[in-house]
Parts: C-alpha cells; sequence; structure tokens
C-alpha cells in the first residue's frame, strides 16, 4: 500500500481523507469533528441539521404556519440555526485539529440564503462548503465572500468546465478543491446527465483524467481533486495515489463512516446496513427532485418500484388504440389501451382502488390509506426544494405549474424521520453501492461497532 501524504486542503495540511456530507442527520458536528480529530476533513450536513435547546436536547422540528410559504421560512430558520449548531459541535470535538467543512444541497430552497446565515454566525469554525445537486454558480461568490474555501460537486469534466467560464474563474482563490461524485456509484442523489446511460458505467479512472487535463488547461494543476463514490478500501484505488495523469487527489468515504460509535444514524439504520446484501442498493429516480438517487431497497423502495410498474398511459379522448374507459372519479373518465386493462383490472381487485393522474398522462394505483397520506404530506410541505415534482412547490413562482407527481414522495419527511429514530423498512435509505461489504469486512465482525479514529487507522493502512 502506497504512503498517503497530506495534502493542503481549505488552508491547511491534512490527511487526503475526507467524510462524505450526508444530509439530513447522515453526518454531524460528531462525525466531522471526530474525522478532523485525526487530521482528516470532516463535512456537517447543513440540510435540515440539528439546532438544540439550553439542555442540550434536540429540537425537533415542528411546523406551526398554516401558510406553506410561512412554513418554509420556518425551515430556514431551523437550518441556520442547526448549521451553526453543528459547527460549533464540530469545533469542539476536533479540538482545532483537521478541518472542517459543511455540506450543502445546492437544490434546496433558499440554500444561498440558509448558507449565507450560517457563515455570518459561524465564523471562523468552518473551513470549506462542499456543495452539488445542480450547478452552484453563485458557491464560489458567496464562499469568497466570507474567506472559506469552496468545493463543487460535479461528475463531469464538462459540468466544472460550465461552472468555471460563468462564475469561478472570478474567484480561483477559494476555489479547494473539485468533488468527482461518480454518478454509478455514489448513495443518494446523483449526477447523471441525460447523455448517460444509468445502466452503462464508465470507469472512473479516465472520467478522471478527462478532468484533470481540464483543471491543467485553466491553470488549476494545484487544485486537488476530491474522488467520491465507491470508496471503501484505499487499496481499490492505490493506482489513483501519487498518479501524474490524476494529479494531487484526495478520497470522500460517504457510507462506510456511517457505521462508527460517533455517526448520528439510529442503532436500527446501522444494523440494516451490516446486513445489506450486493444488489441490495439500487439507481432509481422516483426522487422529487428529478435526479437519479441510490438507496436501500426495502418496503418504502418496494412500493414505489410496484407503483412505477403498475403506471398506464391513457388519453381525454377514446380512439382506436386506446378505446377502453377508465373511471378516475364520478367525474372524470379516460381511455386506455386493451392490452392494459387486465392489469388495471388486477390492481382494483388488489386493493389499489384510488387512480391517480402523473405529469405525463399516465395513472397509477394506490390503497386509499396510501392516497391519505400522500394528500397529508403535500399538505404539510415546508417548500425544501427548489422545485419538487411530488407537491409542484417552486421557490421562484410558488408552483410548478405540473400536476404532483403520486410515483413520488415527501423527500422531507422522509429523511427526516430516519433520521431522527423513525422506521428503517418505511422510510428511504440512502446508500452508496459498497454497504454490502459491510457484512464481509473484518472490522465490523460480530456487529462491531468502531470509533472513527479506529476506522480512519484501518483506512490508512489500506484495509
Amino acid at each position: 500500500m502506497k504512503q498517503l501524504n497530506p495534502i493542503l486542503i481549505s488552508g491547511k495540511e491534512v490527511l487526503p481523507l475526507i467524510e462524505g456530507g450526508k444530509g439530513i442527520n447522515g453526518s454531524d458536528g460528531r462525525s466531522s469533528g471526530a474525522w478532523a480529530a485525526e487530521n482528516c476533513v470532516g463535512t456537517f450536513s447543513g440540510v435540515s441539521p440539528d439546532c438544540y435547546d439550553s439542555l442540550g436536547n434536540v429540537i425537533i422540528e415542528k411546523f406551526f404556519k398554516k401558510a406553506r410559504q410561512e412554513r418554509h421560512e420556518e425551515m430556514v430558520e431551523y437550518a441556520i440555526k442547526g448549521g451553526v449548531a453543528q459547527a460549533q459541535v464540530a469545533h469542539e470535538v476536533s479540538g482545532g485539529n483537521g478541518r472542517i467543512h459543511m455540506n450543502m444541497l445546492w437544490e434546496l430552497a433558499d440554500s444561498e440564503r440558509i448558507l449565507t446565515g450560517v457563515l455570518e454566525r459561524a465564523k471562523g469554525l468552518i473551513h470549506g462548503v462542499t456543495c452539488g445537486a445542480g450547478l452552484p454558480y453563485h458557491l464560489g461568490a458567496l464562499a469568497s465572500k466570507f474567506g472559506v474555501y469552496y468545493y463543487p460537486i460535479i461528475s463531469s469534466a464538462r459540468a466544472f468546465q460550465i461552472l468555471w467560464k460563468r462564475a469561478y474563474a472570478n474567484f480561483k482563490e477559494f476555489l479547494g478543491g473539485v468533488v468527482y461524485e461518480d454518478p454509478w456509484l455514489a448513495g443518494g442523489h446523483n449526477g447523471l446527465s441525460n447523455a448517460e446511460d444509468p445502466n452503462q458505467p464508465q470507469t472512473p479512472y479516465l472520467r478522471l483524467v478527462e478532468l484533470r487535463k481540464t483543471l491543467n488547461s485553466l491553470g488549476l494543476n494545484e487544485t486537488p481533486i476530491i474522488l467520491a463514490g465507491g470508496i471503501w478500501s484505499l487499496k481499490d484505488w492505490e493506482d489513483y495515489i501519487d498518479n501524474p495523469e490524476i494529479g494531487k487527489i484526495a478520497f470522500q468515504f460517504g457510507t462506510r463512516p456511517m457505521i462508527t460509535k460517533e455517526s448520528p444514524i439510529s442503532e436500527a439504520w446501522k444494523k440494516v446496513m451490516l446486513q445489506v446484501k450486493k444488489g441490495d442498493v439500487i439507481l432509481q429516480k422516483f426522487s422529487p427532485t428529478g435526479f437519479f438517487s441510490s438507496a436501500i431497497k426495502n418496503t418504502f423502495l418496494e412500493k414505489l418500484i410496484e407503483r412505477k410498474n403498475g403506471e398506464i398511459a391513457f388519453v381525454t379522448e377514446q380512439n382506436p388504440e386506446f378505446p377502453h374507459a377508465l373511471k378516475l372519479s364520478e367525474t372524470k373518465t379516460v381511455y386506455i389501451r386493451i392490452a392494459d386493462v387486465e392489469k388495471a383490472e388486477r390492481q382494483i381487485k388488489a386493493g389499489l382502488t384510488e387512480i391517480k393522474e402523473t405529469p405525463d398522462n399516465t395513472v397509477v394505483f394506490m390503497t386509499p390509506e396510501d392516497w391519505k397520506q400522500m394528500k397529508a404530506d403535500r399538505a404539510a410541505c415546508v417548500g425544501c426544494l427548489s422545485q419538487c415534482q411530488f407537491s409542484t412547490w417552486s421557490k421562484a413562482t410558488g408552483t410548478t405549474g405540473r400536476l404532483p407527481d403520486p410515483r413520488s414522495y415527501c423527500i422531507h419527511k422522509t429523511l427526516y424521520e430516519v433520521g431522527h429514530g423513525g422506521s428503517v423498512k418505511d422510510n428511504l435509505l440512502f446508500a452508496g453501492h459498497q454497504v454490502y461489504r459491510f457484512a464481509t469486512d473484518p472490522l465490523y465482525r460480530n456487529g462491531c461497532i468502531p470509533s472513527v479514529k479506529e476506522l480512519i487507522e484501518r483506512i490508512k493502512n489500506g484495509e
């Protein structure tokens, strides 16, 4: 195993090992502080981070306003307070060692406002900001204003070129690095473009070489690339270390830090991850963001898959191709193909009697209980995303103008619930595609939960 040498990250020489930021509550001040304490980089999530009362207890989010825009304002204030609280915890735990980064989802509604609020109130506690899920054009200007390094998360050299030409060329002093997140291997939301096949993964090496060539052509030869997605053991990536075609590189660990003593996720969630088998993590597109995402297949995901598999195309005017009437309500009838009649009848007989339109001229079938819950979730929307396919919220205009999509779900609700002790069967469990390795990794034998220090020692040894 090649020796791992420190590199300059966010203004300090640290080991090129980075904890990936995972929201909601997948990484916090405790975990990020512990990583920094080992002279690495810890990253807490800025997506609905926890804040605390005067006794140090987590303040569970509760929204009291009737209007969605007003609930959104409540959510923003929670996020700013939580971000500051996690930065303070991380700083205390780190003992002044390493670096502390904050991870922000750019497609979060008011992400710039939240990030500004946190950086204003937590001056000197946060050294860098990572940001993905979209193209964060304003990230360079915002971070530079506070003297904080910024790290855009991209999945191709082309994406970085767009960001550089449009914005970052004017703010290169605080460009700390570029995070290449492999869209086929990473957990959570993935940066697959319309030109890329989700079922045909490309090798990270060639994409990294292309990214390095792009960086060099822009005079960014010393800017490190941070490799994310599918990182488990450095032995798997030894050829990437001290490789002149790739240049300076650091490694971001997303999934593996989730099972440590300092990890904030529940014991039930850790137990599930310890038992995952290869193939149990699937890449799908149910997220209301419109992005592909990777998650552990459980009851929650299986229900979405079944609903999608039961989807049927329709038209509103009867024609020879769509001759069969399907009653959606007392006032609306649509028409489906003869080939889909048995499929529809089978679902209705199974109790899926609520037939709901999607934005794509199709219908899906749901139980009355699921439809009742979906309506309640939409009514409780806090406007967490800049645009949401599930609730049709749009930060810019109030609504997307499209039909709400019953093939999706409330992402804030499910991630917040599982991040605060909710059911691991009936909520979304984001995970990377290497999660099955917990089951055979000697470090986790017999359900052992290591400390961050123990994990990092293993990682440094290539284990």
